[in-house]
């Protein structure tokens, strides 16, 4: 894992808005560690209405799309500014990266979005990515930052997708409930039978699961990146290589 050239990690609403914004530092530390050995780091990050909330007054994720779209306006103007804030600590600069469903769908805008961020990273800019709250529909949405991420990896070949939340990895059902167990690794294709997925994170403030991330490591494991699955609080250590999360095998190689 330490020596994978090209790695997307996304992050979740619930692990750095609201009072865990102040995970953004050290989350920010482990990408910038990456970077210093060599990887080309894209950052798939949630949180622009989370974020957002907070300065229009709102306690809780609005409903309607028109709240929604004004809440990111704000959010995600303010939520790139934290993230560069801290990366300028090691002299690296960020570039936004904005996407909806239809940019993936479209032929000419996915080979543009592909043609930006390759040139991105080569100038050794490290992209962020988010969906385009402001202007997405509930028809034309990802339906979550997993599935995002999983195409994004799948759109730069990347040779690694690390999927953070709030939980250290997936369990065999939800890790409060007693007997559940640790998955420690999913080899490509298990149907992952007689396993119970919760729902999104106890923030309320995000969109995905543990379903979600399953189903956005199936994909891009079908296009060949594997896929770490674990809490944002040990992303560090994921990146060094350790042995935790949950390992989503890729599918082989038909050169291997």
């Amino acid at each position: 894992m330490p020596r994978a050239r090209r790695i997307v990690v996304k992050v979740g609403s619930s692990s750095i808005s609201g009072g865990n914004a102040g995970q953004i530092e050290p989350l920010v530390d482990a990408l910038a560690a990456a970077y210093g050995r060599g990887s080309e780091v894209i950052l798939v990050s949630s949180g622009a209405i989370a974020t957002g909330m907070p300065f229009l007054r709102l306690d809780s994720r609005p409903t309607d799309l028109a709240t929604q779209q004004a809440a990111a306006a704000v959010g995600q103007n303010i939520l790139i500014y934290r993230y560069q804030e801290s990366l300028r600590r090691y002299d690296v600069v960020a570039g936004q990266v904005l996407l909806t469903a239809s940019d993936i769908d479209n032929p000419t805008h996915r080979s543009n979005a592909q043609r930006a961020m390759e040139r991105l990273l080569k100038l050794r800019i490290l992209p962020i990515v988010n969906e385009n709250d402001t202007v997405a529909t509930h028809e034309i949405r990802f339906g979550d930052n997993d599935r995002l991420a999983a195409l994004v990896s799948e759109l730069v070949e990347a040779d690694l997708l690390v999927l953070l939340s709030d939980v250290d990895a997936l369990y065999t059902r939800p890790p409060h409930e007693e007997g559940a167990i640790k998955i420690a690794e999913v080899p490509f294709g298990d149907d992952l039978a007689g396993v119970t997925f919760g729902d999104a994170g106890s923030a309320g403030v995000g969109t995905g699961g543990a379903g979600t991330k399953v189903a956005a490591a199936r994909l891009a494991a079908g296009a060949g990146t594997p896929v770490l699955v674990t809490s944002t609080p040990l992303v560090a250590e994921a990146l060094d290589g350790a042995e935790i999360g949950t390992w989503f095998e890729a599918r082989p190689s038909l050169d291997g």
